[in-house]
């Protein structure tokens, strides 16, 4: 546990009881604040409560007493609506601060390695955690992957954080100064959350927020959005600045150009490794994600040889276009991470012969960016709420089926694609939908789907 003592002998409000809040709240307490925390859910605050936490509900709180209000990152503090204690603290001049704003306060002459993006940022964050573990440095990684990172164990002076930032939680972090701060790319996502594409936009950009010229700024090219951030970063001289894409060369950065990194950054271009000998990191998105990986790992230390090393021997990351199973020569796909579009789209570029599932909760502009990709798609099995949307979208240029769940879905893909016996046919989930009509997140959608194809898989 890192042990928060910003707020000894103070009182400080913690809003939202799951893991997150959970390790705030011990963190803080064990630092000697007087804790004062909330769940709206009565199963987590009696959680909470079994664990020695100080129960209070919000409304009840003398707000001028605050230091602060943690709030968990999922929690709305502006937009559409705010929560009422995070509208009471706002109106108390209590500031809003997230669980890696204490991690910052707590540890502030630690290294720090942070990601962020609309998608690809859990696979590059346990990729940068991968090739620094192998090359022997001292890492935690968690934040919006895994771990929350108060329930790090504190780290000695040569440890380096790498932390999965979200927009959420970039908007409750204030003094966090990056060594490496990665950017990969921009795409509508969580809208609502910030009032509009700007709001987002702006979330995302705070993860270079407090950077010194001996700091870094990593940020994708193969968006308008990111060059624009880029093409300002540069200008403004803050901190340097090294540009990634899987697309095309970038001067003064590390690209992948037909299949094949190089790093650009020195005085001379360097081939570093033909990304088809990294296995496990399909597809073109891939690319972008271990160019990011690398040029992290090379500014905090890691030799060329280390950093490739490194990116040959990744394990791939569970529900990232992880394969469970192949039977009858069918590969089984779990993708559940894609939950929006463009994320589907990242897993449907790498396969010709797609028998996809998809469907949850459809997010703005549905599986319409989609349509391109199509023709790589042999029948879609869809479920959840969002199928008689996207049956509507298919329409007559995929052949679909309304599956409703995922165990008919598995079943009906499976006898589609034994039917057909293509070559290089895939059984897919990669839903392009959040999934919270059927299940609790996206990792319990792709535990079921790892389970019902195991099912099957030891079926005659």
């Amino acid at each position: 546990m890192i042990l928060v003592t910003a707020y000894e002998g103070q009182d400080v409000a913690v809003l939202g009881l799951a893991r997150t809040g959970l390790a705030a709240a011990a963190a803080l307490r064990a630092g000697g604040a007087r804790v004062h925390a909330w769940d709206d859910a009565a199963p987590r605050r009696e959680a909470a409560a079994a664990e020695g936490i100080p129960i209070a509900e919000p409304a009840g709180l003398d707000w001028s007493r605050m230091a602060a209000l943690v709030m968990s990152p999922g929690i709305a503090h502006t937009h559409p609506k705010p929560h009422p204690a995070a509208a009471a603290a706002r109106k108390a001049k209590v500031p809003l601060i997230g669980d890696i704003e204490l991690l910052a306060r707590s540890a502030p002459g630690a290294r720090y390695v942070a990601v962020t993006g609309t998608n690809g940022k859990s696979t590059t964050t346990a990729l940068i955690g991968h090739i620094l573990k192998e090359s022997g440095r001292e890492v935690a990684v968690g934040g919006n992957l895994g771990t929350p990172v108060l329930s790090f164990a504190p780290l000695g002076p040569d440890g380096i954080y790498v932390l999965e930032m979200s927009s959420y939680q970039l908007e409750l972090t204030k003094s966090l100064a990056c060594d490496v701060a990665v950017l990969l790319n921009i795409t509508p996502d969580h809208l609502e959350r910030h009032g509009g594409m700007a709001g987002y936009v702006a979330a995302k950009e705070r993860i270079f927020a407090n950077q010194k010229p001996s700091q870094a700024a990593v940020v994708g090219m193969d968006d308008e959005i990111c060059r624009g951030i880029a093409g300002k970063l540069q200008g403004e001289h803050r901190q340097a600045v090294v540009p990634i894409s899987a697309e095309r060369a970038v001067d003064g950065g590390v690209y992948v150009a037909d299949g094949v990194m190089t790093d650009a950054t020195g005085a001379r271009a360097a081939r570093v490794m033909d990304m088809r000998s990294a296995t496990r990191l399909p597809g073109r998105h891939n690319w972008q994600n271990a160019a990011a990986a690398f040029a992290a790992a090379r500014r905090v230390g890691v030799s060329a040889d280390a950093a490739g090393a490194g990116i040959e021997s990744f394990p791939g990351l569970a529900h990232r276009q992880e394969l469970i199973a192949t039977i009858d020569g069918v590969r089984y796909v779990n993708d559940s991470k894609a939950t929006n579009a463009d994320a589907a789209a990242r897993a449907l570029v790498c396969y010709d012969a797609i028998y996809w599932i998809a469907g949850g909760v459809p997010k703005e502009g549905g599986i319409e960016p989609l349509r391109p990709l199509f023709p790589r798609i042999r029948r879609a099995f869809l479920i959840g709420e969002a199928a008689e949307r996207f049956a509507r979208t298919l329409g007559d240029a995929v052949p679909h089926s309304r599956s409703g769940d995922l165990a008919t879905a598995i079943a009906e893909a499976r006898t589609a694609a034994d039917a057909e016996r293509l070559e290089g046919a895939v059984v897919l989930l990669s839903p392009a939908c959040a999934s919270f009509d059927q299940f609790a997140n996206f990792e319990a959608r792709g535990d079921a789907f790892r389970a019902l194809v195991a099912q099957r898989a030891r079926r005659p």
